[in-house]
């Protein structure tokens, strides 16, 4: 007998390591995007002993890793997983946390730590991640016993996940994810506290019926909510039952086809002239999964002034916190939508506000001007929606060329279209495209970028080297930090305070010291004879698009004005 029991003792014996990794092939996990370090060492043993059950993508740094994870979460719809090691590793994360949970992005973010034994002394590479973190992840945690390791495993991806979504950060010290472990430990998990409301009160799906029924001048404004509920088949349904006109938030573009009759395109601060002013307008805005940013809204005081405002979110704090609402609605957008469709169509009477509306987009579209052969960038970005037929994945940094790129890129899908939103991250579209394009393997994925925020990312150009991602980064290359130049010659008298680039790198010898194909691109014929093939081609490509450099974004809505008073509408 003790033999026996030795030899079932010998066969359950475990590292906290191997228990992490089991409880991450329990989960499905495919990828991991993590970088390794003395206090995880013990992790990428077990991961190293587990080969085969992970695609473990090495970045050239934290920051790379975790924007990969976001842009790999926003297309697949999955959790994002990722790996970094104590202080500086986990430090590194940072700005790729707030940033998912800004934007609500389903991240699990394993990090390192010191022995328990010497946290808290100023350890070699310790850092108070649990205390840096908690501001802004959904939750954190910090093992403090090898038992606990499989249940909060569990528990953080169901945070994650459900709900609105968000990071989670699991804290591992280094002796825990040694320690050896002889008996089976039991994942089960109670979480009385987190019970996210997921379907709507019958009660106000009736009320927003009857109001929607008896409305003359109707709106839907549609938020990455309606994305991450997998709801746009519904969306899509209501909207064409009810012939409503819709807009989107940035986050919310391709949750309603950007090509169709119904959408006014995006709304707030360069959004479309016919999507403000319906805002303005309108006597119901039924607002879907958006937290009415001040992006969206600009001055409180004059968004939706005459409208009764219905607000379904799945997160009940963002209900009546920025805007008074009427017929508030906590639930996921798919059931509060279904819902709404199992209510009869009737009573239809706003046929004079749509006419209102098409009119509207007929006389006051985007537009821009044409050199006879200069490039500039709203150009550019139709050619990129022209070539790729709508299809492409799409992700961006932040600034002009991400407004450029919303505004002139219709996406007809959702999970096409990978942003920095809420923190306005420099540096994120690069490595999104990298984990947006090993979510979806069979899309073309470009990465937009600008000169400035591509400097901050770059080095993940030996991702695509090593693995010969057919990423494309086409670079909005106009010398300047954009909209920052943009922002100095509206509000600061043209006074150009470092937001001129005048020194760059040459980003074709650059591409090409990794083995990536790199392009200059400067004239318009020149784009039109070789932009076609370089998307095409099933290999990674570096795209230096030279465009000019004073181009603004428009329309505009400055600081402290509200929707209706937008500049740059026309000519």
């Amino acid at each position: 007998m003790k033999a026996q029991a030795s030899v079932e003792e010998q066969t359950m014996t475990k590292t906290g390591a191997d228990l992490l990794v089991e409880a991450l092939v329990e989960e499905g996990v495919d990828t991991l995007f993590g970088y390794p370090g003395g206090a995880v060492l013990p992790i990428y043993d077990a991961i190293y002993r587990a080969e085969g059950s992970f695609d473990h993508v090495l970045p050239r740094h934290e920051q790379g890793a975790i924007h990969a994870a976001e842009g790999y979460a926003r297309v697949s719809g999955r959790a994002g997983v990722v790996i970094g090691t104590s202080g500086p590793g986990a430090t590194n994360l940072v700005t790729g946390i707030a940033d998912a949970m800004m934007d609500s992005i389903p991240l699990v973010i394993f990090t390192g730590q010191v022995a328990k034994g010497v946290i808290g002394t100023d350890a070699f590479q310790e850092s108070d991640i649990m205390g840096i973190t908690t501001p802004i992840t959904k939750h954190n945690y910090q093992i403090q016993e090898i038992e606990e390791l499989p249940r909060v495993v569990k528990e953080a991806f169901h945070i994650a996940t459900t709900g609105r979504p968000g990071p989670v950060v699991v804290d591992i010290p280094k002796d825990i994810s040694s320690t050896v472990h002889h008996k089976k430990i039991d994942n089960d998990f109670h979480l009385p506290g987190y019970q996210p409301t997921v379907k709507p009160n019958p009660l106000q799906i009736n009320k927003l019926h009857e109001a929607l029924v008896k409305a003359e001048k109707p709106v839907v404004l549609a938020g990455s909510g309606v994305i991450h509920a997998q709801a746009s088949e519904e969306l899509i349904k209501f909207v064409r039952n009810y012939q409503l006109p819709v807009t989107t938030t940035l986050l919310g573009l391709g949750s309603y086809p950007g090509s169709d009759d119904l959408s006014m395109g995006m709304a707030g601060m360069h959004g479309t002239y016919a999507a403000n002013m319906a805002l303005y307008e309108c006597d119901l805005l039924i607002n879907i999964g958006s937290r009415f940013d001040d992006r969206l809204t600009g001055n409180l005081k004059h968004f939706a002034p005459h409208a009764t405002v219905a607000h379904i979110d799945i997160d009940p704090a963002e209900i009546g916190k920025n805007i008074p609402t009427h017929i508030p609605i906590v639930s996921d957008a798919k059931a509060a939508l279904e819902s709404l469709n199992d209510k009869p169509v009737e009573g239809l009477h706003h046929e004079g506000w749509m006419d209102g509306i098409t009119r509207n987009k007929k006389d006051f579209p985007l537009w821009h001007d044409l050199p006879e052969e200069d490039i500039v960038p709203q150009w550019l970005l139709q050619k990129v929606y022209e070539y790729t037929e709508g299809n492409a994945v799409v992700t961006t940094d932040v600034g002009q060329h991400q407004m450029w790129a919303a505004q002139y890129y219709a996406f007809d899908k959702p999970n096409r279209w990978v942003t920095s939103g809420g923190l306005g991250t420099m540096g994120f579209g690069f490595p999104a495209a990298i984990g947006a394009q090993l979510a979806d393997r069979e899309s073309t994925c470009i990465a937009v970028v600008g000169d400035g925020g591509f400097q901050m990312t770059l080095q993940e150009l030996s991702v695509l080297q090593e693995r010969r991602l057919p990423v494309k980064v086409l670079i909005v290359n106009n010398q300047a930090l954009g909209m920052v130049r943009q922002w100095q010659e509206k509000f600061y008298e043209e006074r150009y305070s470092e937001s001129i680039i005048d020194t760059q790198p040459d980003f074709v010898k650059l591409a090409e010291s990794y083995q990536i194909p790199g392009y200059k691109i400067e004239t318009q014929s020149q784009l039109e004879e070789v932009l076609p093939r370089i998307l095409k081609d099933d290999q990674p490509a570096v795209i230096d698009c030279r465009v000019l450099q004073k181009e603004n974004v428009y329309p505009m809505i400055a600081p402290g004005k509200g929707l209706h008073e937008m500049i740059g509408v026309k000519r």
